[in-house]
């Protein structure tokens, strides 16, 4: 993104650690709080970044998540920071850090029931019976910035349970992916505590889980299901290796990115899917004026997106 901001500040000298020029952080504060100017210069970053973009009200929110990045690395100044950030030795290894620290996790196990039904009953049957006609016996399912893992085990649990007993010749892959890498490792780990599992069904609870004080700790033969990747939907190129899925669940995404990044991310996602396949997103998330790609279907109390 560019911005007026940029012609009101000084272009600093190529830095000799790095040498590359950062551009319009030079200053004559300390910048120990965030200014709007540098607001705006860190949330265009980010933006630039992984499409997650920070509205004026959330100035708040962005300050506090990158102080914790300031303590980590010993860095007094948020204009520091994004000199530090942006410069290309450093993004590799802060890049995923950054991320770690302003995205939210907030996820659970059944988390839409409605959408998991449609799935079991509706979706996963007629793909089956789609695939089987053109010899495919492979199903593949993705759980699209799935957190801590508790969607895609979600899915898991109902192809152990429901379909693979009346689809033995079928198999199944799943994927979950997440921009953070923090949550990815506690997906693979598969131990959760009682807020995560507060809407499972009892009969789940008892199957698919062994307890121990306040942990729960998920079956091995779930987490054999599902394998997890370090991914950004934002990125075009790499999403271009995630494709011939059957069904994507992306659901509590869009709320964090503005139409533009919305639209490279849909757009991403649709050519990700197979013919015939399904997209399914939040409840308060719609892809009116976003999409016109994609066919409306309507499922008891929960509707989805198909590509056809």
């Amino acid at each position: 993104m560019n911005s007026g901001l940029f012609n009101k500040f000084k272009q600093t000298q190529p830095d000799a650690a790095t040498g590359r020029t950062a551009v319009g952080i030079e200053s004559a504060d300390d910048d120990r709080t965030m200014s709007a100017e540098l607001f705006a210069r860190l949330r265009d970053f980010i933006y630039e970044q992984c499409g997650i973009y920070f509205a004026e009200s959330k100035k708040y929110l962005l300050e506090a998540r990158l102080s914790r990045r300031l303590a980590a690395l010993q860095i007094k100044t948020y204009r520091e920071y994004l000199r530090y950030a942006s410069a290309s030795v450093n993004t590799r290894t802060e890049l995923p850090a950054l991320f770690d620290a302003i995205t939210i996790n907030e996820t659970y196990f059944f988390r839409n029931p409605p959408q998991f039904n449609a799935l079991e009953t509706i979706i996963l049957p007629e793909i089956i019976a789609q695939r089987r006609k053109k010899g495919v016996k492979t199903i593949r399912l993705w759980s699209a910035a799935c957190s801590s893992g508790e969607e895609p085990y979600t899915m898991a649990m109902l192809i152990l349970e429901k379909i693979k007993p009346r689809y033995p010749d079928m198999k199944f892959e799943i994927i979950g992916n997440d921009i953070n890498t923090k949550v990815l490792q506690r997906a693979r780990v598969g131990v959760y505590k009682e807020y995560s599992i507060r809407n499972m069904p009892k009969h789940y609870l008892l199957k698919y889980f062994s307890q121990e004080k306040d942990k729960y700790i998920l079956n091995q033969n779930v987490r054999d299901l599902v394998r997890f990747i370090s991914l950004n939907l934002y990125d075009a190129r790499a999403m271009r290796s995630m494709i011939n899925f059957d069904v994507i669940f992306c659901c509590n995404v869009l709320i964090y990115f503005d139409a533009r990044s919305k639209q490279q991310v849909i757009s991403n996602l649709y050519n990700s899917l197979g013919e015939m396949s399904y997209l399914f997103i939040g409840y308060s998330e719609s892809l009116h004026g976003i999409s016109k790609a994609f066919k409306l279907v309507h499922f008891p109390k929960t509707i989805a997106y198909k590509r056809e």
